[in-house]
């Protein structure tokens, strides 16, 4: 059984720093992509960050670019996510997802994720 758990969320305040944790296990995840989305309360779940577990190979929405960082630890199967310069709107539930779509550089959709992790809230106070 396919399991991504993320630890991490909790509360900053603005220009602070987060990073996120995703444990994933159950399989290999070799040619995935490892996502992360977010969830604004009222909106629409939302990609934000992309990694390929193969080769590194990273992708960001252009809402967080130079402010995020995703990158795994293929020894430890777990997927990060560098939260840097935080602003009140990145207050959200971060999920991590995994897709077994190649990796490619644009907007993942929800479409493209085969596993969900539960999510976990990260909440910036101004």
């Amino acid at each position: 059984q396919v399991q991504l758990v993320e630890s991490g969320g909790g509360l900053v305040q603005a220009g602070g720093s987060l990073r996120l944790s995703c444990a994933a296990s159950g399989r290999t995840f070799t040619g995935y992509s490892m996502l992360w989305f977010r969830q604004a309360p009222g909106k629409e779940r939302e990609f934000v960050a992309a990694i390929s577990w193969s080769d590194g190979r990273t992708n960001y929405a252009d809402s967080v670019k130079g402010r995020f960082s995703i990158s795994r630890d293929n020894a430890k199967n777990t997927v990060y996510l560098q939260m840097n310069s935080l602003k009140p709107e990145d207050t959200a539930v971060y999920y991590c997802a995994a897709s077994a779509v190649i990796f490619y550089r644009g907007t993942y959709s929800e479409e493209d994720v085969n596993y969900w992790g539960k999510g976990t809230l990260v909440t910036v106070s101004s």
